[in-house]
């Protein structure tokens, strides 16, 4: 059976991309084409009207299209999570600068740019932060992070950019800084454009970044792919694949960059960036699609007035979220 699957070019595609490369999805008689989508939005509307099978989705908006809270209406559903953490905020070179916070910890970071925040705000000309969508864990990271140095989020501005467009509007003075994963934070810091403020994950530690969103029509093919996809994720989570991952990953055909930058996003890495905070992980361990992370998820578009302060939760992740068939793709496996 062939599948028509949708990634955005991140390094937590890489379930998806092992899934098809390494024979996973043959095993379980699917050919899988894949499709680098050019922005979350198109990446929804193609799976919400059927362009699409199913995609490598941020795990908010997989919750967002379903609920009819985004775009067009959807059947999706979410049998597996890919990923967790992996983001970054990264802000320029002269913004950083003008903070000069007094360590490197969170807290004196985040009180150093809602200084100059405020300050640009009472001038008139307030600082500008990309994020990849308004549902997403990166906008959510955003408005802790303000949050964290006690800055009203309406004392900046917040523009969408396509991840794999962040590092081109920061070198254009687009934006003051941005919010994606990676690869693209390390890509913007050697290209020396910006400067990796804070991981998402010192912010909300281990929340769903990525999930598999696949179409309720697929029925019979759903236990196949998670069984493909989980499998290639548990291949990306071990160390010993690591260097045959990161050479996959940079290839032209996906990311196109150099491997040592695609490294950086791998915690025990050779060639990964020294700073603290765990980056992406993939795996056993974050597989199954759980109703505590959904109601994260959930919550923090409710703190955003993303959905009514009323919306029930509980409903809400029961229609989403199926870890039965998670359950029932592994205990097939």
């Amino acid at each position: 059976m062939r599948l028509q699957l949708g990634y955005v070019p991140l390094c937590d595609a890489a379930p998806l991309i092992a899934a098809h490369e390494l024979g996973f999805a043959r095993a379980e008689g699917l050919d899988l084409d894949l499709t680098a989508e050019p922005s979350w939005a198109t990446l929804r509307d193609r799976l919400a009207l059927g362009h699409l099978d199913g995609a490598h989705m941020l795990a908010p908006l997989a919750l967002a299209s379903r609920l009819a809270l985004s775009g067009p209406p959807s059947d999706l559903i979410v049998p597996l999570q890919l990923s967790t953490d992996g983001n970054a905020i990264t802000l320029s070179r002269t913004l950083w600068t003008t903070m000069d916070p007094d360590s490197e910890a969170v807290a004196d970071v985040a009180r150093a740019f809602a200084g100059v925040a405020e300050a640009r705000h009472r001038a008139g000309s307030p600082l500008t932060l990309g994020t990849v969508h308004p549902f997403s864990c990166h906008s959510y990271q955003v408005r802790l992070f303000a949050e964290a140095g006690g800055l009203d989020a309406a004392a900046f501005r917040t523009v969408v950019v396509p991840p794999q467009h962040c590092v081109e509007a920061l070198a254009r003075g687009l934006v003051d800084g941005f919010c994606a994963g990676a690869p693209w934070n390390d890509v913007a810091a050697a290209a020396g454009h910006g400067r990796i403020a804070v991981h998402g994950s010192a912010l909300a530690p281990n929340a769903t970044e990525k999930v598999l969103a696949v179409s309720a029509r697929l029925d019979g093919a759903i236990l196949p792919l998670v069984r493909a996809v989980a499998r290639a994720g548990r291949w990306c989570a071990d160390p010993d694949n690591r260097t045959e991952l990161i050479h996959r990953l940079a290839r032209r055909t996906y990311l196109d960059l150099d491997p040592a930058l695609v490294g950086r996003a791998f915690a025990g890495d050779p060639v990964a960036s020294a700073e603290p905070g765990p980056r992406i992980r993939f795996g056993e361990a974050v597989e199954e699609p759980r109703a505590a992370q959904a109601r994260w998820l959930l919550e923090q578009m409710r703190a955003t007035q993303q959905v009514p302060a009323q919306f029930d939760i509980a409903a809400a992740i029961a229609t989403v979220y199926r870890p039965d068939l998670y359950r029932a793709a592994i205990a097939d496996s």
